[in-house]
């Protein structure tokens, strides 16, 4: 445990990020599921809208530092190719 000030300010700052950050992970992941649903169930439309809103949530998680560019990127890439395979399919 820290035994002066600082330390312990620090830490607790940590502890509020760390909380802070899963609640941001967590919201993305929640809208990463919700487009595969939508996938899953061949609906276009509702794929689409959830795909907008996952690709919104990801830019702000990489402009808040939770994600790294990259990663997004990545994310992103792989959202939209399920999406084209499946509108492919669907046509």
């Amino acid at each position: 445990m820290a035994k002066s000030k600082s330390p312990e300010k620090r830490a607790r700052i940590a502890e509020k990020n760390r909380l802070r950050n899963k609640a941001y992970k967590t919201r993305l992941k929640s809208s990463i599921k919700e487009f595969e649903t939508a996938v899953n169930n061949n609906d276009v439309d509702a794929a689409r809208e959830k795909l907008t809103q996952a690709f919104t949530i990801i830019d702000k998680n990489v402009a808040k530092g939770i994600l790294h560019k990259k990663n997004a990127a990545h994310k992103k890439s792989i959202l939209a190719k399920k999406f084209n395979a499946m509108s492919e399919m669907a046509e």
